[in-house]
């Protein structure tokens, strides 16, 4: 994985300590979120991450994860975190999303593993217990 011509090995190891499963992660600006959050929750705003489960079928890859950077770069400003560190509090969420986690309608347990993982990789808080 590959960003801004340097490699961001947390997120590697992120997903490695989750699934065995390749993904696909994609990073677009305010304008590209608006359109897919639009496309397909029907919101029309921006947002943080989204993420793109596909069926658990062999060989396939798990999903997409899609991480709005200008969210990104705006909330690591303003929490005075690192990009990079922001990146993977939004990899964190995104992958447990494709895991099946849903922190909408579940009792915790979404926000429970989230608590692990960043204690796991010394992570600022997450996003579950910032909003």
């Amino acid at each position: 994985m590959v960003f801004c011509d340097r490699e961001i090995k947390i997120l590697e190891d992120i997903a490695k300590s989750l699934s065995e499963k390749d993904l696909e992660l994609v990073f677009v600006n305010d304008d590209e979120m608006r359109a897919l959050n639009l496309k397909h929750r029907n919101i029309d705003k921006s947002t943080d991450v989204l993420s793109f489960p596909l069926e658990d079928v062999p060989n396939a890859i798990l999903g997409s994860i899609v991480i709005n950077e200008d969210e990104a770069l705006r909330m690591s400003k303003k929490l005075g975190h690192s990009f990079e560190e922001e990146l993977s509090i939004l990899f964190i969420h995104g992958i447990l999303h494709l895991l099946g986690f849903d922190h909408e309608c579940d009792n915790g347990e979404m926000r429970n593993k989230e608590i692990e993982l960043i204690d796991k990789f010394n992570l600022p808080k997450s996003l579950i217990l910032r909003a």
